[in-house]
């Protein structure tokens, strides 16, 4: 009898060996090699920021969480690579860090969550449709918004300028992450460029004269057409878009912090994935 005990014994102990190194060698291959490349996980990824952005309408809360984690692990054991730059891997990281961060917060505001959805979907929603993304169903009001400006230019109404440069910054920062996914460095930058030094117009140390407001409207018109190509020339700039108040610190200060966030994203673009674990 004592016998038989030992044999089971044993026999018990090999099961529980061989279950124990079949679980290894299944984490050690899902450690490995991501779950998801490609076109496969860029569709995924938007499916699941459809989901999570119908949630947040609804005001499903638990269900918005989930799905936003489902989000985080889409997006980690994924390789986004040839699928967008190392900026467009740096905008899609950082809508997803904005989401979390806003979700994870102690009162909930449905205004945020409603924004924070509405970039990540359209953000995803670039990277898996490149050609024809949804930011760019925006031209309509972002011309609209353009239009608002150049009549306060045309009036010399700072006041009208603020108001109007606010609502296009409004609706530019909700479809950015998309448009930096889908589009040439260059031309996000040119625009960027661009609604910058127009923002800070009303806040200038100089009066700026009706003749040069509407040149700086022109120049918007220019770079908005190239954002949304709709022409095929590069906006003419007669002059530099820089606030002058920069001078030669504020640049090279602007380009460390730049090369800062390119370092980060490549860093993400070649699979170092271990970074975004807290995502």
């Amino acid at each position: 009898m004592p016998r038989k005990r030992y044999v089971a014994a044993i026999v018990l102990a090999l099961c529980w060996l061989l279950a124990a190194f079949q679980n290894k060698m299944i984490f050690a291959q899902g450690a490995e090699s991501p779950a998801l490349t490609g076109s496969n996980g860029a569709q995924q990824l938007e499916q699941a920021a459809e989901s999570l952005y119908t949630y947040v309408l609804e005001g499903n809360v638990p269900k918005a969480r989930q799905q936003a984690d489902e989000v985080s692990r889409i997006f980690i054991s994924s390789s986004f690579e040839g699928l967008t730059s190392v900026e467009g891997i740096n905008a899609l990281s950082a809508v997803i860090l904005e989401l979390k961060s806003t979700m994870a917060s102690a009162q909930i505001s449905p205004e945020k969550w409603e924004a924070s959805a509405a970039k990540l979907r359209l953000a995803a929603n670039s990277l898996n449709h490149p050609q024809q993304p949804m930011w760019q169903q925006y031209y309509k009001v972002i011309r609209e918004d353009l239009s608002a400006l150049g009549k306060s230019a045309a009036a010399g109404d700072l006041s009208g300028w603020k108001t109007a440069v606010a609502q296009l910054k409004s609706r530019y920062d909700t479809i950015r992450p998309a448009v930096i996914i889908s589009s040439k460095p260059e031309t996000v930058q040119a625009f960027d460029s661009w609604l910058s030094y127009a923002e800070g117009i009303p806040a200038s140390s100089q009066p700026v004269s009706r003749s040069r407001l509407l040149e700086i409207v022109s120049y918007g018109n220019d770079a908005t057409a190239r954002l949304f190509g709709k022409t095929g020339e590069e906006p003419a700039l007669s002059r530099p878009l820089a606030t002058p108040e920069l001078g030669v610190w504020g640049v090279l200060g602007g380009a460390f912090i730049a090369l800062a966030l390119v370092y980060t994203a490549f860093r993400k673009y070649r699979g170092d994935s271990e970074d975004w674990k807290t995502v």
